[in-house]
């Protein structure tokens, strides 16, 4: 497959369909990540050794910046499902940014687990318990993930169509075709749009850092 531009797409979810939560299957677990397992979750994005070690000053700032100053919360907050080794194959977590709005990070599912279902369960665990004044919940990815946006658009999430977010333009519009192309057709007929609260909007303003 021909190497998709690193584009900008930004979800919101404002409630949660009940309807796409699911459950691990026989043999994987999740808890919690470890402190010497750091350096596995800073890899775990990326799909091979040379690629994870090119992004590990990105990795280390990204994790010094937003969550360096709140260490043991990120071990609590940060999921892994792991195999019968207890290995971890799979990581998300749900982050507070800024101290203002839950946001999705860094869910991933190793090569050779996807299509079991196992990013499905793992999105269920971490969104299965918020309560309604956790909403909105956003998120950040990209047209690479078109996989994962269709599995966010199941859980509830919008794609927003709002022009920027803080530092970051939004590129849904370019991004558009590239979905099109590479989404089953009705999974990008599902897709739906709708823009940002103002008071989300306006409060990025504030930061100039990137926390998701």
């Amino acid at each position: 497959m021909e190497e998709l531009p690193d584009k900008n797409i930004f979800m919101m979810c404002k409630a949660l369909n009940t309807n796409a939560l699911s459950e691990l299957p026989k043999g994987y677990i999740t808890r919690n990540c470890r402190k010497d397992e750091l350096g596995i979750w800073k890899s775990m994005p990326f799909d091979d050794p040379i690629t994870a070690n090119e992004y590990d000053g990105f990795m280390t700032e990204f994790f010094n910046t937003t969550y360096g100053d709140k260490e043991e919360l990120f071990y609590n907050k940060t999921l892994f499902v792991c195999d019968q080794n207890d290995r971890p194959i799979a990581t998300c977590l749900l982050w507070e940014a800024y101290g203002e709005f839950n946001s999705i990070h860094w869910l991933k599912v190793l090569k050779g687990y996807e299509g079991l279902g196992i990013g499905r369960a793992l999105l269920s665990v971490i969104m299965k318990d918020l309560k309604s004044a956790d909403y909105p919940v956003y998120l950040h990815t990209q047209p690479e993930s078109y996989r994962a946006i269709k599995l966010y658009s199941d859980f509830g999430f919008y794609l927003l169509s709002d022009d920027k977010f803080g530092p970051r333009k939004n590129d849904l519009e370019d991004c558009w075709p590239i979905l099109k192309k590479y989404m089953p057709e009705k999974d990008f007929q599902n897709l739906k749009t709708t823009t940002a609260p103002e008071h989300f909007i306006s409060s990025l303003k504030k930061f100039s850092t990137i926390q998701f």
